[in-house]
Order: C-alpha cells, then sequence, then structure tokens
C-alpha cells in the first residue's frame, strides 16, 4: 500500500505516529518559508504543514514551492496535535496535522477548467462544463458520497428481498423489441442481417417467464433502456429499476412485501419523516380517479392538503355562458381550494391564469376570501351571490382562502389544476422537504383513446396487467370503463414504482390485445413466447418495479436524477465526457449491412 492512512481518520490518538498518506491537495497554502495543504481523498481532508521548524527537510521545502491544486502526492510525517487556537471543529481530523518529512509528487495537474473545492463557482458552473470534465465533477465530497449512499441503498434492497426468500436472476440485456410503451433502443445484428435485437425497456416478459418457470419469487437490480426525452426525473437512456415479481399473490401481496422495505428506505436513506399512514401504519390507498379529480394528477405530492371538488351541479343552470357552454357539452367545473391563497397578488393570479391556459384551460376564474370578511373575484358582477356562497360551502373555504376555478372536459380540468395546485404549494411555502408521503394509486384504466389516433382505443399503461372482472369485463363492458389491476407507487409528487396483477390467462390477453386492435397474429409475433408459456401452466403473478435512481433522487433532495448517476448523460442525452452518441467506422456498418442515408 501507498498509504498507511485515508485522510479522513487520524486523531489525537494518533499523535507523535510516523503515517503515509495521498491524495489530491484541495487547497494550499503558500507563507513563503512554511506551507498548509490539505490533503484530500474520499475519506476527508488532513492538514499538512511543511515548515523547517516541524523538521521538513529542506530538500522537500524546495519541492513545496512547486504544488498547485489537484496535484497527487505522497507524504510521510508524523502526527502533531494543533494548537488549541487551531483546531477545526468541522472536521474529524481538525485536531491534527502532519509535520511532512518526506514529499513524493505521484503527478501534476493542468489548470482545472473550474474549481472544484469552491461551493459557490461550482454553483456558476454550466452544467456541460461539469459533464464534460466529470471525472473532476466526481471528485466533490457531496458526489462521492451520493455514489456510497447509492451502494447502500442497493446493499439494504438486496438483503431485505433475500431474507424474504427472493431470488436475484439476471435477464437478458440483448432481448426482442416488444410495444411497451416508449422507443426501443435497437442493435443490428451481425449474424442474421436485417434483424435486430433491443435492449429492454424493462425484464416484463422475461420476469414472469420465471414465474411460469416456478421460481414464485424472482428480484434484479435491472438496468432498463428507453428512447425517451429526459425530465427532471428521467434520465435520458438508461436507468435501473428494483424489478420483483411473485406467484400466487393478489395486489395485496405485493403492498405487504413492499410497504416495509420502502419506509425503512425513507427512515435509512432520508432524514424525511413519513406522513399521512393509515392508523393501522399501512400506506394509503387512493383510487386513479379519485386521484385525479381531488389533486389534479396520479402522482400526487400529499405534504400539503390543497384539494380539489368538482362544482359542476353548483353551477348548473348558473347563467353564466362560459359554464353554461361547457356543462352542456358534457364537460364540468371544479374549483380548487387554496388554503392562504387569498394574499396572493395580482401578479401571483396572472402567473396561475398564465399557467393554466399554457395546460389547456381558456381561463382560470378565482375567488379570493379576503381578511377582512370581503370577497374578490372577477366572478362577483356576473354570479349570483347565492350561488358563490354555494361554492364557498360545497369546498368548504374560509376566510384567507383562495378558490381556483376551471371549467373544460374532465380530464383537462383536472390536469389544469393539478398544475396549479402544484404552483399555488411553491407560492405559499407549502412544500416541506422534512417530510415523506407515501401512497398507492390503484384501479387505472385498462384503456384509453389513443394519443396518435382519434377514436382508437389503445391501452392506458401496461398491457400485460389482468382487467379486473377478468374476460366478462373484457366482453361485457365499455373498453374505457374497465379498470385494471395495476398500481403506482407515489412519494412527495414523484411516481416511484409502478406494477400489476398479472394477466396470464392466453384467452383473456389475445381478447384484451384484440380491444386494443392488436389481432391474435400480432400477439404471437410480439409475445409468442410468453403467451406460448401460458399455455403450458401460468400461476397468477403480480409485482411491481420500484425506480431507484428517482427514489433516491427524492430521499436525498437532488434537483436531477442526473445527479444520481456516475457518468450521467446531458438534458439532450448526450454523454459530454465520451463523445456519444457519435460516428463509427465504415467497416462496422459494412459488417452490419447497413447503409446511412
Amino acid at each position: 500500500m501507498l498509504r498507511t492512512h485515508t485522510c479522513g481518520e487520524l486523531n489525537k490518538s494518533n499523535v507523535g505516529q510516523t503515517v503515509v498518506l495521498a491524495g489530491w491537495i484541495n487547497v494550499y497554502r503558500n507563507l513563503g518559508g512554511m506551507m498548509f495543504v490539505d490533503l484530500r481523498d474520499r475519506y476527508g481532508l488532513t492538514q499538512l504543514t511543511f515548515n523547517s521548524e516541524v523538521g521538513t527537510p529542506a530538500e522537500v521545502l524546495k519541492q513545496m514551492a512547486d504544488l498547485r491544486c489537484e496535484w497527487v502526492i505522497k507524504v510521510e510525517g508524523e502526527v502533531l496535535a494543533r494548537p488549541d487556537n487551531m483546531v477545526n471543529d468541522e472536521l474529524p481530523t481538525g485536531e491534527i496535522e502532519i509535520a511532512v518529512k518526506n514529499l513524493e509528487i505521484l503527478s501534476t495537474a493542468e489548470v482545472l477548467p473550474f474549481e472544484i473545492n469552491n461551493k459557490e463557482k461550482m454553483r456558476e458552473t454550466k452544467e456541460a462544463l461539469r459533464l464534460q470534465y466529470r471525472f473532476l465533477d466526481l471528485r466533490r465530497p457531496s458526489l462521492q458520497n451520493m455514489l456510497a449512499i447509492k451502494d447502500q441503498f442497493i446493499t439494504f434492497v438486496r438483503q431485505y428481498f433475500h431474507e424474504n426468500n427472493f431470488v436475484e436472476v439476471q435477464t437478458p440485456i440483448l432481448a426482442n423489441s416488444s410495444p411497451e410503451g416508449a422507443r426501443d433502443f435497437l442493435i443490428p445484428s451481425r449474424l442474421f442481417p436485417g434483424k435486430f435485437f433491443a435492449l429492454p425497456q424493462a425484464p416484463q416478459q422475461f420476469k414472469q417467464l420465471l414465474m411460469v418457470g416456478g421460481l414464485d419469487r424472482y428480484f434484479q437490480i435491472a438496468p432498463c433502456f428507453r428512447d425517451e426525452d429526459a425530465r427532471v426525473d428521467r434520465h435520458y437512456g438508461e436507468f435501473y429499476q428494483l424489478d420483483m415479481e411473485m406467484s400466487f399473490v393478489d395486489q395485496e401481496d405485493v403492498f405487504q412485501i413492499m410497504e416495509p422495505l420502502v419506509l425503512d428506505l425513507v427512515k435509512n436513506f432520508s432524514n424525511k419523516t413519513v406522513v399521512g399512514l393509515n392508523d393501522d401504519g399501512r400506506l394509503p390507498k387512493i383510487t386513479w380517479r379519485d386521484a385525479m379529480t381531488t389533486y389534479g394528477t396520479d402522482k400526487p405530492d400529499l405534504r400539503y392538503n390543497l384539494s380539489i371538488t368538482p362544482i359542476s351541479e353548483v353551477l348548473k343552470n348558473s347563467g353564466i355562458a362560459m359554464f353554461d357552454a361547457v356543462l352542456a357539452d358534457n364537460g364540468c367545473v371544479h374549483a380548487l381550494k387554496v388554503d392562504g391563497g387569498a394574499i396572493f397578488s395580482r401578479k401571483d393570479l396572472d402567473e396561475l391564469t398564465d399557467l393554466a391556459k399554457a395546460k389547456g384551460a381558456k381561463g382560470l376564474a378565482y375567488i379570493l376570501l379576503k381578511a377582512d370578511g370581503s370577497i374578490s373575484s372577477p366572478l362577483a358582477k356576473i354570479m349570483n351571490p347565492e350561488i358563490m356562497q354555494q361554492i364557498i360551502q360545497t369546498v368548504g373555504a374560509e376566510t384567507g382562502d383562495a378558490l381556483m376555478l376551471v371549467a373544460d372536459n374532465w380530464r383537462l380540468t383536472c390536469n389544469v389544476l393539478g398544475a396549479v395546485r402544484i404552483a399555488a404549494a411553491i407560492k405559499l411555502n407549502l412544500v416541506d422537504n422534512d417530510k415523506a408521503a407515501l401512497a398507492w394509486i390503484v384501479d387505472f384504466p385498462m384503456y384509453d383513446y389513443s394519443e396518435t389516433e382519434d377514436g382508437r382505443i389503445d391501452f392506458a399503461h401496461n398491457p400485460f396487467s389482468m382487467p379486473q372482472g377478468g374476460m366478462q369485463a373484457l366482453q361485457e363492458k365499455n373498453p374505457l370503463d374497465i379498470v385494471a389491476y395495476q398500481y403506482d407507487l407515489v412519494l412527495n409528487g414523484f411516481e416511484v414504482s409502478s406494477g400489476a396483477v398479472r394477466n396470464h390467462l392466453p384467452e383473456v390477453m389475445y381478447k384484451a390485445f384484440a380491444i386494443a386492435g392488436y389481432g391474435p397474429e400480432v400477439v404471437d409475433k410480439k409475445f409468442g413466447a410468453m403467451i406460448n408459456a401460458f399455455k403450458f401452466g401460468a400461476p397468477p403473478h403480480a409485482g411491481n418495479a420500484p425506480g431507484i435512481d428517482r427514489i433516491l433522487m427524492v430521499l436525498q433532495d437532488w434537483e436531477s436524477i442526473r445527479d444520481i448517476y456516475a457518468f450521467p448523460k446531458d438534458s439532450q442525452g448526450r454523454d459530454l465526457l465520451m463523445g456519444s452518441p457519435s460516428t463509427v467506422d465504415e467497416q462496422q456498418l459494412k459488417d452490419l449491412k447497413i447503409k446511412l442515408l
């Protein structure tokens, strides 16, 4: 070993010992014939002292004049106690320093593109530059700590599942293309020109095949690949999820396995307090429709209590043209109650209105219940006072509150007020990062209208979910009324897991896909291995897949999921460090029988 100790472990008990340290120069202070250096490694900082009075040889004093930040050095010296007035209580090593006797320069460093040890300047450094020099960015203690926490997190998860009799299985990375909601990453086959592998969007089919194979409790820290645009909580291209599946279970069995784990993860990997649990300590369950109606989203942030109430019945035959027209067209009117929102300024209200319009609303009406008992609202001139009082009573508003009204079709109304709810909470500082609010969102719709073809019915979410009511529901119900055994786990406004009870019956699967416009030939072609396996005795099974990176981002209060990766892509999906995506040699394309157009 080149060192006897790390830069984070020496203390007063080591005084008098001769030690060898190695690391990077974090900062240095050259005072002429004396120099102080803070030496850094992954474990911390230790102060080095170069001074003839502490026994530093003349040749070492000559060497020290050349030292610069981020040079890598090795030193040998004696551990000294710092004078009382020089103790640094903020460092574990703050009571000692090393009187350097020998110095070896292991490598030098060019002038850095940004200052690693200056937090203020690092905040001003553009992300693109940090990602281009990610190896330098990683020297920051905060990122090294993040990687260590991620390692501990995955170790904790593995131990939990092993204790509960799950078996970890690695499923294939080179897989087949299948329509699972996002674009595939395709890999051309050299041995079979014109054919392609696909990187798996998730191990969905493989884990279900494991259930058919009799492995009744499976899990995996699974890499997943999706060609989707990046966003704050979604890393471009690749991510890791805790994939799990169980046989001979229903939805409740999955919840009972997952809830203790999730609560322990909050306890062990954050400083947050879990709020909003049921009296029995279980996570609350909210139906998809109730979540959309009450919070305007299927991933509600439950740390604050702002809620939405339907008020269509109150406004029937109100005589107000904008409401009457919407209701006559089978639309709805909802009101968001913002506790304490009566203090909103004209600027605040304009910003919320602009947000509502950006989300598709024609406008945003408001009612402010002022502290002096008066009501301020553009509706006051055209609305019967009795109707306004009915609205206030229906939503349970009190003095000091604000009501935000939107009238449109149900889905758009929910989405708009959901966005306004979040913005209003931020304006009123209601978002408490010391809280963790968890809930299961259940009973997702099986089908919805296609986003690409008007009037066509398609799967709303996971096509492999079991419809509630099974074959009978598929045969007798309006597809848009069919509910799936599908569920999401939400944490502080983020969807951190998705799962379902699987459709394991071939005849039910064929019918489910037929409703979405996929004939049996399509099912056999796309999912042939899985549906063929189901014909040989498939157990009922269910599972879910929490996103490891997303959970850590929320628990650790990182601003972007990119911070959770050692080598992340930028917001446009580029690896600025390695220069990918990149062009390839002509010969490589020839080997794959590929021509670029």
